[in-house]
């Protein structure tokens, strides 16, 4: 019977930092779709439905980047940080949007099916 051999939860990842790269590379997609995207909800929803979109694309490009960001620090550190970054990282960022949006639910601006409908088709499209 042999062992296998556990990963070192206590040293750093090492090699680039491929995590970075992917998340300029979605940053750069979601850019070029975002006027594509502001238009289309303009013309469902109006001007506020453009000012909606553009507020959603750019609370999941930020999120994006934070996910990169904790990733990038955390994996220097050592793949347990890491690890438990990820998790805590993705609640506080699902709750960081969550604020986004309850900060601006009653804004005369807003078009909430806008947002959402934004936030969602970005966040999925992105990823693929």
């Amino acid at each position: 019977m042999t062992m296998v051999e556990q990963p070192d939860t206590l040293a750093p990842v090492a090699g680039p930092a491929t995590e970075a790269m992917v998340s300029k590379d979605i940053i750069r997609r979601g850019l070029i779709v975002a006027p594509a995207l502001i238009a289309a909800c303009g013309f469902i929803w109006g001007l506020h439905g453009a000012y909606s979109s553009a507020y959603g694309v750019a609370i999941v490009l930020v999120n994006f980047a934070l996910a990169a960001g904790i990733v990038s620090v955390s994996a220097r550190i050592s793949l347990g940080l890491m690890m438990g970054a990820v998790l805590f990282g993705y609640l506080v960022r699902l709750g960081l949007i969550f604020l986004a949006v309850l900060l601006v639910k009653d804004a005369g601006w807003i078009s909430l099916p806008a947002l959402g409908t934004t936030i969602i088709v970005t966040h999925l499209g992105l990823l693929v």
